[in-house]
């Protein structure tokens, strides 16, 4: 058992489910832990698919949200996952540092100009003109992902969701663009299980934790809190474009 990477999956996961911005913490330690980065991107994406799904099934059992709002999610993500994956190859990775640099930044500037509210109605739908921004952000997610957490809570808090139901879509989203991208990577042989497998112990350990802190967590302090993540990743992408 790879130790380390199964405390790099917790807390990784953990910072994740509850505000995004987990790859801040785990693609760095793994690249420093010695992996080669597409090889990293592969375990991540096994990992987040079992950590993911676990957190989402807590909310989805503790009634924050019913399966038939969020079914519509699955053509749009999956779909979003393996473009992400089969451009892998030929997207360099600064390109796509800089589209995350821009999307992070415009959310935040969004957040602080468009204060989001709080819905009051469980069942919000999503509205048409999400679609596309659900395939971006798992053709980003398949291809790189640190951010894309952080991007999809913004979305889902733009549109009215309370913060565990932004939580609970973000986890299911985040689930099914994984499961299209670990297959074209599995399938590609870029799959190490060794590395894999205990990164996803981890993970699922740092995602149970995680949304069991969140409950606790008011709304208008989970906008700061991912606020400051969002600050963190910007300053990180900003470091690697610079480097």
């Amino acid at each position: 058992m790879e130790w380390p990477l199964l405390f790099i999956g917790a807390i990784t996961s953990f910072l994740g489910t509850f505000a995004g911005g987990g790859g801040l913490i785990g693609m760095p330690a793994m690249i420093l832990y010695g992996l080669p980065i597409h090889q990293i991107i592969a375990a991540t994406k096994f990992s987040n698919t079992i950590s993911s799904f676990s957190s989402f099934f807590f909310f989805l059992k503790s009634d924050e949200l019913k399966m038939k709002e969020v079914i519509k999610i699955i053509p749009f993500a999956l779909a979003g996952g393996i473009t992400g994956a089969l451009l892998a190859g030929a997207i360099p990775e600064k390109f796509m540092n800089g589209i995350a640099l821009i999307l992070l930044a415009f959310a935040l500037l969004l957040s602080l100009i468009k204060n989001p509210q709080k819905n009051s109605h469980q069942s919000s739908k999503l509205p048409a003109k999400s679609f596309p921004m659900i395939f971006g952000i798992g053709a980003y997610d398949g291809l790189f992902g640190p951010g894309q957490a952080t991007l999809s809570m913004y979305m889902y808090f733009q549109i009215g969701l309370s913060y565990l139901q932004s939580i609970a879509y973000t986890r299911f989203q985040t689930f099914i663009s994984c499961i299209g991208a670990f297959t074209m990577y599995l399938s590609a042989g870029l799959v190490s299980f060794k590395v894999a497998i205990p990164l996803a112990i981890g993970s699922l350990i740092g995602a149970q934790l995680s949304v069991r802190t969140a409950k606790h967590i008011s709304f208008a302090s989970a906008k700061w809190i991912i606020r400051g993540v969002t600050l963190l990743l910007i300053g990180q992408i900003v470091y690697q474009l610079i480097q």
